[in-house]
């Protein structure tokens, strides 16, 4: 097998582990509260991740690191994983599955509405009309099979859910700018930093240390198959792709896969908004990457 097939099989792979997130996400939360499931799933994935350096060989590259390496590390930590996932299984507790997943997947529309002023890019006719796409495609998903804003869908989670990714675009714009270390080694030094965090804000809530093994169960599962090696997965197809712009596209199965899981494993009944706003969103998506001939 070439390394271009054994990519698609990385990525595969990757799409199976993240469709089954939001699924992971809703049972878990059901025995333990969201920032119970940061902190222990960001402990399993530093501790994953870290494995995953010894058995590649990259261990050493930890004694290269630079002290401005690691300041950036720790900034980059406290936006994903730590604020991402604070806000997204916040809102996780709020909203449905079908509604969360969804609405954070319009981040790379965000991505391209930041890249303005951290980036210094300009706002085509292109993006603007895929962002008013998504956001027709976010009401859609948010009225849940009726035709009224936030009629059945919590506001706040409907805010939280759009602003994690905010957060995950923020990191992705700052990693690009400002981190220049391995990708393996960039994501343990986060997740540790961002161990810290979930358990330092632990402190604040009272019930933090009420534990329960299904919790603890649900935490790992996170931690490794939404987290470290999932993460290490779509890194490892990226690297190997003949065209990482292809490639990149089929992550867009993602939700679609997860409304699967969400449907069966959590028993929610999808409504046909669920489905048609998650279409128009993916859409306007690709619209937006497309590289014309001539720009709009």
């Amino acid at each position: 097998m070439n390394l271009g097939k054994i990519s698609y099989v990385y990525a595969g792979f990757t799409i199976l582990f993240w469709g089954t997130a939001a699924t992971a996400f809703k049972i878990t939360l059901e025995n333990f509260t969201f920032i119970q499931l940061l902190a222990w799933a960001s402990l399993f994935s530093t501790i994953i991740l870290f494995t995953i350096l010894l058995l590649t060989g990259k261990f050493r590259e930890l004694f290269t690191v630079t002290q401005k390496q690691i300041a950036t590390s720790f900034i980059l930590g406290m936006f994903n994983p730590f604020a991402y996932y604070f806000i997204l299984l916040r809102a996780y507790e709020l909203l449905p599955a079908q509604v969360a997943q969804p609405l954070n997947f319009v981040w790379p529309i965000v991505l391209v509405v930041l890249s303005i002023p951290i980036l210094g890019e300009k706002l085509t006719l292109r993006s603007f009309i895929a962002l008013v796409a998504s956001f027709i495609g976010v009401v859609l998903i948010t009225s849940q099979g009726e035709f009224s804003l936030f009629k059945k869908s919590d506001p706040l989670g409907v805010f939280l859910a759009l602003s994690s990714s905010v957060a995950w675009a923020l990191y992705w714009l700052f990693n690009l700018k400002y981190s220049k270390i391995d990708p393996v080694v960039r994501l343990f030094m986060n997740f540790a930093f961002a161990t810290l965090f979930s358990f330092a804000a632990g402190i604040f809530f009272n019930d933090f240390w009420i534990l329960n093994l299904k919790g603890i169960f649900g935490s790992l599962y996170v931690g490794a198959f939404e987290m470290g090696i999932t993460f290490y997965l779509w890194l490892k197809a990226l690297s190997l792709a003949k065209s990482t712009a292809k490639l990149g596209n089929i992550i867009y199965v993602v939700p679609f896969v997860s409304l699967v899981f969400i449907n069966t494993v959590v028993g929610e009944k999808i409504y046909w908004t669920t489905i048609v706003g998650l279409l128009i969103i993916v859409s306007s998506i690709l619209f937006q990457q497309l590289s014309p001939s001539k720009k709009l």
